[in-house]
């Protein structure tokens, strides 16, 4: 049977590639974004789901809006609901950290309160961070110990343990997944990769914090979608999942392939510059869990990835010269 979905966060760019994954994949009854702000321009939504009947987007704070939220929620009855919408950058979460707490762990508490007061509910899919096993020397699992080294994953950690608390006491039918970085076209150019390809098209220097030394975990937004999408279909109740690939990558070898991408050497590029401040040595995620039950792993290549992150800044460029390249912490 057909399902409605609705996404969470869905103006940003991971909702919009989830959405458009489960449009074409899932034969959705319904996909319903909703972000905190009108949509962005087409090069941030990639014009998914443009003049598709199954497709709808709507502004709603889910922190301050969440009586205009519920209404929207009992009026198209989703059976699966993904949450994105989170503060997220967790190098500015030293100033205004309640803000994080706000979304990451109030927000989700009172949605999910009123939720169990619903009968259509299937299955709450929450999307957390590897952020939250802090700095590691060898691959996380799930059970790993929870070691925050921000206000932003200490916020997400708390939103975590709420959701356990209550799918193991009151049953409420959810499930984490745990990505390691996600990138995609349509990304914000604060974030590495799409700041990295615009500087690249444009003749500017990319600032890189303290040389790249630190070491994360990428996977393509489009397999992410692919991972809630087999959660969302196979995956026990009450479960949560790493997804992330077997290795991870210095920043400083991913700007060098992002400049192998651009076919452009490495050090017209980028410029060095300080760390920032709290920057964690490596993320490295044990995604053995995840493929094992539901059958994900991911299937777009770096390499791959980078060359459709370069060609989607050609095609955009004259907009995204335009854009802002620094993050700005908003409600």
């Amino acid at each position: 049977m057909s399902k409605k979905y609705v996404v969470l966060g869905g103006g940003g760019s991971f909702g919009v590639h989830t959405s458009d994954y489960l449009l074409k994949n899932a034969n959705p009854a319904k996909v319903i974004a909703v972000g905190r702000h009108s949509e962005k321009p087409g090069p941030f939504t990639l014009n998914v789901g443009k003049g598709d009947p199954r497709y709808a987007y709507h502004s709603f704070h889910i922190t301050y809006e969440l009586d205009a939220l519920m209404e929207l929620l009992d009026k198209e009855r989703p059976e699966i609901i993904i949450n994105y919408a989170a503060q997220g950058e967790g190098a500015v979460s030293w100033k205004n950290s309640w803000r994080f707490y706000e979304t990451n762990a109030l927000a989700i508490a009172k949605m999910t309160e009123e939720m169990m007061k619903r009968d259509y509910l299937e299955r709450w899919i929450q999307i957390g961070t590897s952020e939250l096993y802090g700095s590691v020397m060898e691959p996380s699992k799930e059970d790993a110990p929870l070691q925050p080294s921000s206000p932003y994953a200490a916020s997400k950690v708390a939103g975590d343990l709420h959701l356990l608390s209550i799918s193991k006491i009151l049953k409420f039918p959810m499930n984490i997944i745990r990505p390691s970085n996600a990138y995609c076209p349509g990304q914000l150019l604060h974030r590495v990769i799409p700041r990295a390809v615009v500087c690249g098209l444009t003749g500017q220097k990319l600032p890189l914090q303290g040389g790249g030394r630190a070491k994360k975990s990428y996977i393509h937004a489009r397999d992410l979608a692919r991972a809630i999408y087999l959660v969302s279909e196979k995956a026990p109740l009450g479960t949560v999942y790493n997804a992330g690939p077997q290795l991870p990558i210095s920043i400083r070898e991913l700007v060098e392939k992002t400049a192998d991408a651009l076919e452009m050497p490495f050090d017209q590029l980028c410029a060095i510059t300080e760390d920032r401040l709290g920057q964690d040595g490596q993320y490295w995620l044990d995604s053995s869990a995840i493929k094992k039950d539901v059958g994900w792993e991911p299937q777009i290549s770096l390499e791959e990835g980078l060359k459709e992150m370069v060609e989607w800044g050609q095609t955009y460029l004259e907009e995204l010269k335009e854009w802002p390249q620094t993050y700005t912490l908003r409600a």
